[in-house]
């Protein structure tokens, strides 16, 4: 079993994933987890409703999407609607019975939402109680094992569930991690814009090759932004049992092959 998250930039080209996902399962007889964002769509989306997508960062530096109820009903139109229909149909374009699920579907994530969180503003701190957040620390394996031993390939979004059924938006690398453990995965691989983790962002020469699951801490001086919760979900997946992780780019033909013959960063 392979978990396949692509991110939600617009140079992610789908049609090599959905050519690779295909040989995986059809040559490799692989069973497969796709995991998608939509970040792209979402604020495009959300410019022309007149309610921009707003950025918080906690006190610690990771940056995270302010979701309100205005935010929550935008990423409900763009992840499990518009990103997440246009995804299955490309790959029911490749021969792949996908089936396109949230994590709200079947209660497939769920999580504790935070009733309040601390984010800085300049040299302020400030609480925030209405973002609707959380992170996942639930999966309904039994209904991804019913898809797969069914021969349908998964492709999951957020958001999730809270504790009590409320609309939460999550963190995707760290609900993949939870999956990791609750599906006993064992490979992984990240597909975004770039070529892997850069010593330098955006000089695709400084490509890290491989990367100790042991030492992940000492790499959090090269990432910044998004690639800060990436990291934090690598450590949670291995945490959680995971042998190798690959994180490579989105953007070239083939992509997955490449990744799993080590064309980008290798974490294990």
């Amino acid at each position: 079993m392979i978990l396949i998250k692509i991110g939600g930039g617009k140079k992610i080209n789908l049609d090599y994933i959905c050519e690779d996902i295909k040989i995986l399962i059809d040559q490799q007889g692989e069973k497969v987890i796709l995991v998608h964002g939509a970040s792209v769509a979402r604020d495009e989306i959300a410019e022309k409703m007149g309610a921009p997508t707003k950025t918080i960062t906690s006190p610690t530096g990771i940056s995270s999407v302010y979701t309100d109820k205005t935010a929550i009903d935008i990423f409900l139109m763009t992840y499990p609607g518009l990103v997440n229909k246009r995804i299955v149909a490309k790959l029911q374009s490749y021969g792949v019975n996908a089936i396109g699920l949230s994590g709200i579907d079947g209660q497939l994530w769920k999580g504790k939402r935070k009733t309040a969180v601390y984010v800085k503003e300049g040299a302020k701190t400030k609480l925030i109680t209405d973002n609707m957040t959380g992170k996942v620390t639930k999966i309904n394996f039994n209904l991804i094992n019913l898809l797969l031993n069914n021969k349908y390939l998964p492709v999951i979004c957020p958001p999730a569930l809270s504790e009590e059924n409320e609309i939460i938006n999550t963190d995707n690398d760290w609900a993949c991690a939870v999956m990791v453990g609750a599906l006993k995965i064992q490979k992984m691989i990240s597909l975004f814009e770039a070529s892997g983790l850069l010593k330098k962002f955006g000089d695709e020469s400084s490509l890290i090759k491989n990367v100790d699951k042991n030492k992940l801490d000492e790499y959090f001086i090269y990432t910044q932004g998004r690639m800060k919760k990436k990291l934090l979900g690598a450590k949670e997946a291995f945490a959680q049992g995971l042998k190798q992780l690959y994180w490579s780019d989105g953007r070239i033909k083939n992509p997955i092959i490449k990744a799993l013959k080590g064309e980008g960063t290798i974490i294990s």
